[in-house]
């Protein structure tokens, strides 16, 4: 089971790789076609509302009927958004591009975070977090090597990206046939949807999912504002190039891949609500000192924030598996189309904030975002009530 799992975080690599293009992007179309911050994160909001509204359709869909060769399908939408992001000379174009590269996500993240639960051997933080994993390397991968290609050779260099993409369809066909040949035991996915018994009242369910839904976005809110604004807050700030604060921000998201990696095994040893007490609430005394600190303590200050925060998605979404077994698909598109659209919103809504007063006020404000991080307190211990309900 582990080739299957690290071939999906291979592939998960891939599409976010794809997909942190996007923001790497940013300088050179705000130059190019004289954008505004607002138009900036329109086009976010284009990518990550299509990358998040037909998740949870797409996770209760595939539970029901599993649908083996939706990732390759998913990956050929991407495969058309790359292709035509590298020559569009217009917002509408870049509209349209960028909506197509989200449709792929939103079709290969609840199945795909399926196939990892199917896959997981009941380490299900373990499974979650080397898929994640995979991503997260992919969203640092993504700047890195934009400002190598794309900062370099223009806009139509995203065509060379394209490869990626045609690698990740071959790469998610291989799933794909695994996956069906594994569909054949209907015991087997039985058993796996429908791992857990459920030990709360649905009343306590609900407020838990709000819970985690508000920690969710404390979590993507904030970095929304790394992942679009950071590059310009060093740039504002500090008077770095293009190039130099790409490097920062894949330092950034690299801490994000190795906090991802930590969050999921811990989770299955000391229980998900202790690491996600640490990973919100933890990072907040990092985030309120980052918007006063010199160049050389944000490098360090981000590279804390980014591990420490990184740890939350595996522990949370794990966690609101369990509160609801038997749906592992439809609560894996919704929280990770939750975790698109609200970075998509905080992105606009950071944006046009930014253009009313500035990108260091934004940043300013953002601190703060992790002290919702103290909601953790109303979540119940579930290792304790199943130990109960036994």
């Amino acid at each position: 089971m582990l080739g299957v799992l690290t071939a999906l975080s291979f592939s998960h690599l891939l599409n976010d790789a794809m997909q942190s293009l996007i923001p790497s992007l940013y300088p050179i179309l705000k130059s190019a076609l004289h954008l505004d911050f607002v138009h900036i994160g329109l086009i976010t909001l284009a990518n990550q509302l299509t990358a998040s509204v037909l998740q949870p359709f797409v996770g209760l869909y595939t539970d029901r009927r599993p649908q083996p060769y939706s990732l390759a399908a998913g990956m050929t939408f991407t495969l058309a958004g790359l292709i035509l992001l590298s020559f569009a000379g217009s917002l509408a174009l870049v509209l349209v591009a960028v909506a197509f590269v989200g449709i792929g996500s939103s079709v290969f993240h609840p199945e795909a975070s399926r196939i990892a639960h199917l896959a997981s051997g009941g380490r299900l933080g373990f499974a979650q977090s080397l898929f994640q994993v995979g991503g997260n390397a992919g969203s640092a991968l993504g700047p890195l090597l934009a400002a190598l290609i794309v900062v370099a050779r223009g806009q139509s260099s995203v065509m060379w990206f394209s490869l990626l993409a045609l690698i990740g369809i071959a790469v998610l066909t291989g799933i794909g046939r695994w996956y069906r040949a594994h569909l054949t035991d209907k015991r087997k996915v039985a058993a796996v949807q429908q791992r857990g018994t459920q030990t709360l009242t649905r009343g306590r369910v609900i407020m838990s999912l709000a819970v985690l839904i508000a920690l969710v976005f404390s979590k993507y809110f904030y970095l929304a504002s790394m992942s679009s604004y950071y590059t310009f807050f060093l740039i504002g700030k500090f008077g770095l190039t293009v190039q130099s604060a790409q490097l920062h921000l894949f330092t950034f998201l690299f801490a994000v891949a190795a906090g991802t990696l930590l969050g999921g095994p811990v989770g299955d040893r000391i229980g998900r609500k202790s690491v996600i007490w640490a990973s919100i609430l933890g990072v907040a005394p990092f985030a309120l000192a980052l918007p006063y600190a010199n160049l050389f303590w944000v490098g360090i200050l981000t590279a804390i924030i980014g591990l420490i925060l990184a740890s939350a998605f595996s522990a949370i979404l794990v966690y609101a598996q369990e509160l609801v077994p038997g749906r592992v698909g439809m609560i894996a598109g919704l929280f990770f189309g939750l975790a698109f659209g609200l970075g998509g919103i905080g992105s606009a809504v950071l944006g046009a904030l930014a253009d009313h007063t500035s990108i260091a006020f934004v940043f300013q404000v953002c601190s703060y975002l992790p002290l919702i991080g103290l909601l953790t307190w109303l979540l119940p211990n579930l290792e304790r009530t199943r130990h109960r309900a036994a």
